[in-house]
């Protein structure tokens, strides 16, 4: 958590280098948009999918038959993934302008000018998705050996190498910091692909030592008979359309986007990227350390310790999420104005964006560990069930809003989608393992406090409007947090348990 928090600081400062030098211009829009197609074979193939069908799976063999065979394993899957990989980037790389100008592509609303910047900037992004498809298994490796600090370092270091993109591939002059210039390449918005790049390569090389660590052995095979491939690849199959229906979510709000005023892909960027700042810092750091020991669990069948386990992570991040939705709504365009330098109509639509975001925040860190929970007992059906319903779900609700609301109706579905999600898992589960009777009380008392304390927190920032904005709004988070501890002292007390 530490270090997500560490990495969310500097992608922060990365978003903030990036908005500050290339605005909402149709380049920004363009290179967020040219990340969807790369972004898609990552998460299907290399990411996602791969993490939460190979980590039990790995364990489970770890359990079984030692590390040396286990190994063996990972070679037999890292060499598919690797050559499916640059097998699928080839192919998108040829198809490229189909692509982007399909009617159900991802911008057929843009330009021809920018259209064809998105066909260059997306096949020049390939090359990150394959250095990123052994990135992905070694990190699953790693997570499943319960080693978490190289894993969370690579992060790190792949905001940095986009941030070196922007203050040294993209901008014409140098930029100067403390008295000293810093080179200048003058690529424009190719130099954050070349960053992306830069990023990628530094993600996958700080975890060579992990495998060095834990004694990896490399074997070239390609044995799709091995019982293990075998039961990895079974539940790949439905993660994969799960993934892919996650992705198609992303694929549709920015095609929607495209025909909406300039700017409006990048505040739904920017609006999710704040929103993942708390997910990512919360639900992903819970969910990331809690798959190996539940897949454990699940092999060594200790069911009271599962439940007790699930139940408590829940509970901890209703009550880390909730009252950051409530604080981080109000005090929200205090902030922006800080970070960004945009318009005032910008710093508005992006403040509207991001709290509709916010609206489900909740449910995207609950979804970490339900889904997580079913992964680790291997059912990789019901979140696939449940996925597809929030893919429809979204579909419908977004062409319903955008008329009416723009880039915050988007915004706003994607969070009503993955709300209806996330109840659906949860009463599944419940029938499987009791879990709402605890969760209720959790509930109602984070939801009274969060009300009070962003109630307490709105009355600060409007009783003092002549004094300086935002250091007001850090006082009044504290003042707010501080009265929101009072009513989730349980809470507070089972994070050390957990």
């Amino acid at each position: 958590m530490v270090f997500f928090g560490l990495n969310k600081v500097i992608a922060l400062v990365r978003q903030t280098l990036i908005a500050r030098q290339f605005g909402f211009s149709p380049e920004i829009d363009a290179f967020n948009v040219a990340n969807n197609i790369p972004d898609l074979l990552f998460s299907l193939f290399s990411g996602g999918a791969l993490a939460m069908a190979f980590i039990p799976v790995f364990t489970e063999h770890i359990e079984k038959h030692g590390k040396d065979l286990s190994w063996k394993l990972f070679s037999k899957i890292a060499n598919i993934i690797f050559l499916l990989t640059v097998i699928l980037a080839i192919i998108f790389w040829l198809g490229a302008q189909p692509i982007v100008s399909w009617k159900f592509g991802i911008s057929p609303g843009f330009s021809a000018s920018q259209q064809q910047l998105v066909v260059e900037l997306m096949r020049i992004n390939l090359i990150a998705l394959i250095i990123f498809s052994l990135s992905g298994i070694v990190m699953a490796s790693l997570q499943a050996h319960k080693h978490f600090l190289l894993t969370a370092i690579a992060p790190i270091l792949y905001n940095v190498g986009l941030i070196i993109g922007a203050v040294i591939f993209s901008p014409h002059t140098g930029i100067t910091i403390a008295g000293f210039t810093l080179p200048a390449f003058g690529l424009g918005i190719y130099g954050l692909v070349y960053g992306t790049i830069l990023g990628a390569l530094l993600h996958l090389v700080i975890q060579i030592p992990g495998l060095i660590f834990y004694k990896f052995r490399w074997t070239f095979s390609f044995d799709f008979r091995d019982p293990g491939v075998q039961k990895i690849m079974r539940l790949m199959g439905p993660r994969i359309l799960t993934v892919f229906l996650i992705q198609v979510i992303f694929l549709a709000r920015d095609n929607l986007a495209s025909h909406l005023i300039q700017g409006s892909v990048t505040t739904l960027t920017y609006g999710y990227f704040i929103m993942q700042v708390p997910e990512t810092l919360i639900g992903t750091a819970i969910a990331t350390a809690l798959l190996p020991t539940l897949s454990e669990l699940v092999s060594v069948e200790k069911r009271h310790e599962f439940i007790q386990m699930v139940e408590r992570s829940l509970q901890v991040i209703i009550v880390s999420t909730l009252v950051i939705t409530f604080l981080l709504s109000i005090t929200l365009p205090q902030f922006l104005d800080v970070l960004f330098d945009f318009k005032t109509s910008d710093i508005a639509l992006l403040t509207w964006t991001t709290r509709a975001y916010l609206a489900g925040l909740t449910a995207q860190c609950v979804l970490e560990v339900v889904a997580r929970a079913y992964y680790a007992k291997q059912n990789a059906i019901v979140p696939l069930v449940a996925t597809a319903l929030r893919t429809g779900i979204f579909l419908i609700l977004s062409i319903s809003f955008i008329g009416a609301a723009g880039a915050i109706g988007l915004a706003a579905a994607d969070s009503i989608a993955v709300s209806v999600e996330v109840i659906f898992l949860l009463v599944l589960l419940n029938r499987m393992f009791p879990l709402f009777s605890a969760l209720k009380n959790t509930f109602a008392r984070s939801l009274f406090g969060s009300m009070v304390s962003a109630s307490i927190v709105f009355i600060i920032i409007s009783f003092f409007p002549h004094l300086p904005v935002f250091p007001i709004s850090l006082l009044a988070l504290l003042a707010g947090i501080i009265v929101y501890g009072f009513f989730v002292r349980q809470e507070i007390a089972m994070v050390v348990k957990l």
